[in-house]
């Protein structure tokens, strides 16, 4: 097998493994949730899952004003 090939397949980069994290910590959540007898602690780690893969995909997004805009706005007024 091709090395960079397995390479890809064990180690995901930073963004798949978010999505991961946000799809692994929805289906543990709502798997909790559907049963009669809720059980607390699976469904407090599929939020946690949940919340880990949300707080790292959104590190990852560039703010929508760079520092040359937000200064000409500064020195206008």
């Amino acid at each position: 097998m091709n090395p960079t090939l397995l390479k890809l397949l064990l180690m995901p980069n930073s963004r798949t493994l978010n999505f991961i994290f946000i799809l692994a910590g929805g289906i543990i959540a709502i798997y909790a949730k559907a049963g009669d007898s809720q059980d607390t602690y699976i469904l407090l780690g599929g939020i946690m899952l949940l919340m880990i893969g949300l707080y790292r995909l959104s590190k990852g997004i560039p703010s929508k004003k760079s520092d040359n805009e937000t200064n000409s706005v500064e020195e206008e007024e």
